[in-house]
């Protein structure tokens, strides 16, 4: 007995009945404070919570508390140690093969916009010597694994299977994305990602099952790690929108990349292939050939990003599918200079240029952007076909341009820069005089070597092709 009531299962009897009031909805507590006896003051809460117009809150207890759908500013529960048990794995014949220890504790959950406590259970690790072999170690290991739920700033998070995350994910993230890494993405998505994850909570997914999900891909090395960058990219979003607050990726071990066998064209391929292509084709090949540009970069050319007084072409777009897009990167937004060769095909390419909509350089019947895949699988296959040529694709004659930089010495910051593979600020900031003098000079060179009408001279009649040469 103690003043202010009895006990009722470790709780005074004032107690209950405030619960029992808090419980009612909001429309009904005027009755239940009639209810109450006369020597019963109504509690600080009751009173804040019948005074607030909040309509929200007119569910019930065995219904849950609404909360927002990031767990509002709700309070933590009290401390919790959780419970062990050991259990017993067995074979077919009901042999034990090991005991297991599982550790149990409580959670909140956001459920369709209310507060659910639900239990948790996960497996801790078995009960043998090097892993779990004492209760001790156990206990310390549930200890780590319930740090986040009694956090003071741990809240309620709202949970979903990882197919409505996914779904969720693709709707309000991937849409932000280039059409082209929409693509791939969807496609990891559709044939890996949810059909291994769909089923289980967002919440439930941890490394092992990460690693349980790469180690079953049948694909190549680097398309496991790109699978594997997808699934990065959706778990910082399921702990920015606080679905999760471990790391489930952490520690997972992805297959060695094999360092692929790259096939270019050589040379003579590529002076083959300008001499036996017809127009507009050639001209394609050969902006791939000395510029080593992307196809899709070529694809998205216009007419005004050709600078022909200056000899330099501008890269600001690209085309994929038919479809213009941003570059790839901010280092494919660049200028380089083309040689004197190019500049002159180019203006007889350009005398004889269609007009279009978009004043695309390469533009189909309707207006849009060349597909490189069709170009590739109706062009320049069978033209290969017909030089006796390996099947390659349009990269083939960016990899040539590498390939060919490089055994004209071409210094390696100007490499990278006209490649678009790294930022160039320091290069043309600090040494811009001498990029500007070695771009100029290793454009010419290729100029020389890949036109295939043979060497153009210019009206005052200095030979271009000997100028640029001299070192």
């Amino acid at each position: 007995m103690r003043a202010g009531g009895t006990f009722r299962k470790g709780r005074p009897v004032s107690f209950w009945k405030r619960a029992a009031v808090a419980a009612l909805p909001v429309k009904a507590l005027p009755q239940a404070l009639q209810q109450t006896p006369s020597n019963a003051q109504p509690s600080r809460e009751i009173t804040t919570r019948y005074e607030l117009p909040d309509l929200s809150l007119e569910c019930s207890l065995e219904k849950g508390q609404y909360v927002n759908e990031r767990g509002g500013s709700l309070a933590r529960r009290r401390h919790q140690c959780g419970s062990l048990k050991t259990r017993s794995i067995k074979d077919k014949n009901g042999k034990t093969i090991r005991t297991v220890w599982v550790g149990r504790w409580r959670e909140d959950e956001i459920v369709h916009g209310q507060i659910r406590r639900v239990r948790k259970s996960e497996v801790l690790g078995d009960k043998r010597e090097g892993d779990l072999p004492t209760r001790a170690l156990a206990k310390r290991r549930l200890e780590e694994r319930l740090a986040v739920v009694n956090d003071p700033m741990y809240r309620a998070r709202p949970t979903a299977t990882f197919a409505e995350f996914a779904k969720r994910w693709e709707a309000l993230v991937l849409t932000q994305h280039k059409p082209s890494t929409q693509a791939n993405l969807r496609s990891h998505l559709r044939k890996y990602v949810t059909p291994f994850f769909g089923r289980l909570t967002v919440r439930d997914v941890r490394p092992e099952t990460v690693q349980q999900f790469v180690s079953n891909i049948k694909a190549s090395p680097k398309t496991v790690r790109n699978i594997f960058a997808t699934m990065q990219m959706m778990w910082k979003s399921a702990r920015a929108w606080q679905y999760v607050a471990h790391d489930a990726l952490d520690g997972v071990v992805l297959p060695k990349r094999l360092k692929p066998r790259r096939f270019f064209f050589t040379q003579e391929e590529v002076k083959g292939i300008l001499r036996a292509a017809e127009e507009p084709y050639r001209t394609f090949y050969w902006l791939a050939a000395e510029l080593g540009v992307r196809a899709g970069e070529i694809c998205g050319l216009r007419l005004e990003d050709l600078d022909l007084e200056l000899g330099l072409v501008h890269v600001r777009q690209s085309a994929w599918r038919g479809k213009l897009q941003g570059p790839k990167t901010e280092n494919a937004t660049r200028s380089f200079a083309v040689s004197p060769n190019l500049v002159e095909h180019l203006r007889r390419f350009i005398s004889q240029w269609r007009p279009n909509t978009s004043g695309l350089l390469f533009a189909s019947r309707n207006g849009t952007p060349w597909d490189q895949n069709l170009l590739v699988k109706r062009k320049l296959h069978p033209l290969l076909e017909k030089l006796g040529i390996p099947r390659a694709g349009l990269h083939a004659f960016r990899h040539y341009n590498a390939s060919e930089m490089d055994r004209l010495n071409v210094p390696l910051k100007l490499r990278q820069q006209r490649l678009g593979h790294s930022d160039a600020a320091m290069t043309l900031g600090v040494y811009s005089h001498v990029a500007k003098e070695d771009d100029i000079r290793i454009a010419a060179q290729l100029g020389e070597i890949l036109d295939p009408s043979g060497p153009f001279e210019k009206e005052r009649g200095l030979a271009v092709s000997q100028q640029a040469l001299v070192n």
